[in-house]
């Protein structure tokens, strides 16, 4: 898919966050293969990631007549509302106090998904992990929701605390997060998406591309403040691209979108 690791599923998912997100409507499975497949993918791969979304409860299908429309569930909102505080959000934290949020769980092997299951989502949640069993954050993430339906609240304490004596928070930051691996992505983000990328894509595919690529950097960054990141900290200018590019192919891509997908009232 244009030189991309993006998968089918994320194309999916950000096709779904700017055209049916908040919309009130179910768009024809046809229309949704047909934009993905705008991207380079093809048809069973497009199927098959519609399926492994509607099977994890993301999306559900209304039928008219002998015409299949997907609509997205009370979960997949959810998931897509995330998504997209995620996008418009910050990539440096402006606002920090000083204080980090550490969460201690004990997950017995016998639970081993459910440990699996929670790193992910503490990876969601700008947690990182700072010793085993220890993970921290910069921010007041609030994961009880995610450990209640784990069944994990009661394997689990959390605390507020500041660095003290010799500890420096630069090297908490260091140790928790792959830094250099999160500053290289965004600076190859800068260079895939340099001035005229993708041109043999039109403004459509080139959003849906776009957010997707955007969604798997930012899901790896724990939006840290300024003073626990490298100088030149590259995540902002690549920011900067981001929203330039997304805003300026946003009335093409909505016109375009608009004839490829056909949609109903999704009630």
């Amino acid at each position: 898919m244009a030189g991309s690791a993006v998968r089918p599923e994320t194309a999916a998912l950000a096709l779904f966050g700017d055209h049916v997100l908040d919309r009130g409507v179910a768009v024809s499975t046809v229309g949704v293969v047909a934009a993905l497949g705008r991207l380079g993918i093809g048809e069973h791969a497009a199927r098959t990631a519609l399926s492994r979304m509607g099977r994890r409860g993301l999306l559900r299908t209304l039928r008219r007549g002998r015409q299949a429309f997907l609509g997205l569930t009370e979960h997949g909102t959810e998931v897509l509302h995330d998504g997209q505080r995620k996008l418009e959000g910050e990539i440096v934290d402006q606002h920090w106090d000083g204080r980090w949020t550490l969460l201690s769980f004990s997950v017995p092997e016998s639970r081993r998904a459910d440990r699996h299951a929670l790193r992910t989502r503490l990876g969601w949640f700008g947690f990182g992990p700072l010793r085993s069993g220890l993970w921290v954050s910069t921010s007041a993430a609030d994961v009880s929701a995610t450990l209640a339906e784990l069944d994990l609240l009661d394997r689990a304490e959390v605390f507020r605390a500041e660095a003290f004596m010799w500890t420096d928070p630069a090297r908490i930051a260091a140790e928790a997060w792959d830094l250099p691996a999160i500053a290289a992505g965004y600076e190859d983000f800068l260079v895939r998406w340099a001035d005229g990328a993708f041109g043999h894509l039109d403004e459509l595919s080139r959003r849906i591309l776009l957010g997707a690529e955007w969604l798997l950097l930012i899901r790896r960054d724990p939006v840290l403040p300024s003073v626990l990141l490298p100088e030149g900290w590259p995540g902002t200018r690549a920011a900067e691209r981001f929203r330039t590019l997304r805003h300026g192919w946003e009335r093409q891509a909505g016109e375009l979108a608009a004839g490829v997908l056909e949609s109903i009232a999704d009630e």
